[in-house]
């Protein structure tokens, strides 16, 4: 199963004991290059490896274009959600991402609750946001 999951999850970071993995994906049908517009899917699954049961609370995303403007999105919890993951849960969920350029990259970090009320952050692993080459 380790092999599947490294083949479909392409980055991945641990900190504090939660396994942030993604894979990301272009979207040829969601985009309309001719138009500037590129978008891209992204699947998350974030693991608790601790041994406390912990909450999700917000999300915090550095969004680069490749221009290098850099978009920071923050929010509560992750597509409307903040999900309570038990030791040895995890969470997936999918998003997407547009961008006015032909690649860029994403960072970013969760906040997250433990039991006993203290907060801490795990890091989301910076991915590149690339489309094929086209001919031009």
């Amino acid at each position: 199963m380790n092999l599947t999951i490294e083949k479909l999850f392409q980055h991945a970071a641990i900190t504090n004991g939660i396994t942030v993995r993604v894979a990301v994906n272009f979207l040829p049908e969601q985009s309309a290059i001719e138009a500037g517009k590129w978008f891209w899917v992204y699947h998350i699954r974030i693991e608790n490896g601790t041994n406390q049961t912990v909450q999700l609370l917000r999300r915090q995303w550095r969004i680069t274009d490749g221009h290098g403007a850099v978009d920071t999105i923050e929010g509560d919890g992750v597509v409307g959600e903040q999900p309570v993951l038990q030791p040895g849960q995890s969470h997936d969920y999918v998003s997407g991402c547009p961008l006015n350029t032909a690649h860029g990259s994403m960072a970013g970090q969760y906040t997250f609750r433990r039991e006993d009320g203290t907060l801490f952050e795990a890091a989301i692993p910076y991915f590149p946001l690339a489309a094929p080459a086209t001919a031009g």
